[in-house]
């Protein structure tokens, strides 16, 4: 085998270790980032102060009123429109949550300060605003509704 080949080989199991990976975390509900500065206009004493909390001028929509579905958009973003699907129909089947699409480009304040790296990327809020868990790419709808129940059973 030529330095060549074996170049060759160490790219292609590379490339395909890196798909398997994707696959298998793409749309999985996982830890949090911290939400910097959110809440820091807040009166001290008051409850939207605490740090991590996003609320409805964060995201120009009123919050669900047990969970919100906070979905990063882009325009030409094909998995995004089937993210809009899955968590529109949950937020349709669970009473109190609420779906929320934020154009990410339009938004990149806040993109910054939530830490969103890709679209489609979903937070789930809980009913103060703070961040639970989010997934990166198009989550199916038995996890959402999965991790829909541990964060309302927390309350």
């Amino acid at each position: 085998m030529t330095a060549g080949q074996l170049v060759l080989l160490v790219a292609v199991v590379l490339a395909l270790g890196f798909g398997a990976w994707r696959a298998l975390a793409d749309g999985r509900f996982r830890g949090t980032h911290r939400v910097r500065g959110a809440g820091a206009a807040a009166t001290p004493g008051d409850e939207a102060s605490e740090p991590g909390l996003l609320d409805g001028t964060d995201i120009e929509h009123e919050l669900g009123e047990r969970a919100t579905l906070l979905q990063f958009s882009s325009a030409f973003c094909a998995p995004c429109r089937a993210t809009r699907r899955v968590l529109g129909e949950v937020a349709e089947l669970v009473p109190g949550v609420a779906h929320v699409e934020v154009d990410a480009e339009h938004h990149l304040e806040l993109v910054r300060r939530v830490g969103v790296l890709r679209t489609p990327t979903t937070l789930v809020l809980d009913a103060r605003g703070r961040e639970v868990a989010r997934a990166g790419g198009t989550p199916k709808r038995d996890e959402v509704l999965a991790t829909l129940a541990r964060v309302t059973v927390a309350e």
